[in-house]
């Protein structure tokens, strides 16, 4: 039998082993190159193969560029300027410039000072929640002699062959008067603690776009959950962003910064507080201190370290006398993050605290107690019977308790309690203009939920309250059991 071979069937056949053989060849050389990224349906790894496993990568790990930059409030806010930042280990040398603020970008045709910042090697790994080592170098730098009630511009980094590539954006910053009697404000905040970077961040930025122009924040204690934990870290200054860098911070340790009586390896790397505490107590360096702010002395007192320590417990209480007994301010304020007397259910008031504080906050006179801890809200005045009133003369000391993260505890109302709330993420703005002092609590979507101001006439104080008309919120009206 004779077999034909179509010419049109033979050119097709050999035109398509071609083709094949061309396409083997193509997807054999695509094997050794790295897949496109966009190919999710295919690939599912990222560039990135050693932090693959790290879902928090952005926050956690630094780079050639700064991150976590935070402006502190120094000894003087008036003529000084205290940052800290961080960069990974391949960046020695880094730098602060400030210059005056202009209109324009000409501030960078005038006098731009350069500061070299002290330079930490510093790694961590928190093992509690499997963290994989973090190495990294914390920046520092206080610049001096700045002009009172004045608006500069700072930024931070290293060069990059003549380019701002390692270098941050530029942030404003303003001095404080050093002049009686002018207004200023500052925003208090309670516990952070939890689920910084889904709840606590609408809370600080919340905050700021309420009042943009307000001179520093009060962070409590208990900032973070977790004592040494980057990631934790890592959230809260995701939060509060921008805001760390142009608006200063003053912060008091919670127990949650501490480990037994350790205080957590990163708090003095990457704060920059007053370190004018009780001398040769090297452990609460940057945690026990006094700033003078206008018209505010202001000072934290380290309660975890007074409570936990007592060998120590007498050098503070000598060293807070003599603050007091020196203080030349017209308002007072302490800042602590357990409270005197809870508002807490199922806690106890703080004995240590009341035994070797009180006789002190009595004698000087102090303004404002402002405390965290019990995870919940309490405002009121020990000396005060009578909860409620609107108008009291020659009111006591305030204390207040409160909390602006997601993490909630009920309360007891009790007879020094002139507002309570449960459930309830809030934010506290004071002012002070000279006689008078006002202070209103406020929710994250801006509703105002406690409020009363403090007018002074020579040794005498009249509190005036303004407590809104809505209803105390209780925990059993949102969570039932």
């Amino acid at each position: 039998m004779k077999f034909t071979i179509n010419p049109i069937f033979l050119f097709t056949f050999f035109l398509a082993v071609s083709f094949v053989s061309c396409k083997d060849e193509e997807n054999q050389e695509d094997a050794h190159q790295h897949p496109h990224p966009h190919e999710e349906s295919e690939h599912t790894h990222t560039h990135y193969k050693a932090q693959d496993s790290i879902l928090s990568h952005k926050i956690l790990y630094p780079s050639k560029v700064p991150d976590r930059i935070i402006a502190n409030l120094p000894e003087d806010p008036s003529t000084m300027l205290a940052v800290n930042w961080r960069t990974n280990q391949q960046i020695t040398n880094s730098y602060v410039e400030v210059a005056l603020a202009t209109d324009g970008p000409e501030f960078r045709l005038g006098d731009i000072e350069r500061k070299r910042a002290t330079t930490e090697v510093f790694e961590n790994q928190h093992l509690k929640h499997i963290e994989p080592l973090v190495k990294a170098n914390y920046h520092s730098a206080t610049i001096h002699n700045l002009k009172p009630s004045t608006t500069y511009v700072y930024r931070v980094g290293s060069e990059a062959e003549n380019s701002d590539l390692l270098w941050s954006e530029w942030f404003q910053y303003t001095t404080a008067s050093d002049k009686q009697g002018e207004e200023f404000s500052f925003i208090y905040f309670g516990d952070a603690q939890n689920d910084l970077k889904s709840m606590w961040s609408r809370v600080i930025r919340s905050s700021y776009k309420k009042f943009p122009s307000v001179d520093f924040m009060l962070h409590a204690g208990d900032l973070i959950n977790d004592h040494d934990s980057n990631i934790q870290w890592g959230e809260w200054f995701y939060a509060g962003s921008f805001i760390h860098a142009t608006t200063p911070s003053i912060m008091t340790p919670g127990n949650h910064e501490y480990k037994d009586t350790t205080l957590t390896s990163l708090w003095r790397p990457q704060f920059n507080l007053p370190k004018n505490g009780p001398k040769g107590l090297t452990d609460i360096s940057e945690t026990t201190y006094a700033v003078d702010y206008q018209d505010l002395k202001l000072i934290s007192i380290d309660c975890i370290n007074f409570e936990r320590k007592p060998e120590n417990r007498e050098a503070q209480v000598k060293w807070l006398d003599s603050i007091l007994k020196n203080n030349t301010k017209k308002w007072t304020a302490l800042t602590m993050h357990f409270p005197l007397y809870t508002p807490a259910q199922k806690r106890e008031d703080n004995a240590v605290l009341i035994e070797h504080l009180k006789p002190l906050i009595d004698k000087y006179k102090v303004d404002l107690v402002l405390q965290g801890h019990d995870h919940t809200y309490a405002r009121g005045q020990i000396s005060n019977k009578e909860s409620g009133v609107t108008s009291m003369s020659d009111a006591g000391t305030i204390y207040a308790v409160s909390v602006s993260g997601p993490k909630m505890y009920e309360s007891t109302d009790k007879k020094w309690i002139e507002r309570r709330g449960e459930f309830t993420q809030l934010f506290q703005i004071i002012t002070i203009k000279d006689n008078k002092l006002s202070y209103e609590a406020y929710t994250p979507i801006g509703n105002l939920y406690d409020a009363f101001d403090l007018i002074k006439n020579g040794d005498k104080k009249t509190l005036k309250n303004r407590i809104p008309d809505n209803p105390i919120r209780l925990k059993k009206d949102f969570v039932k059991e």
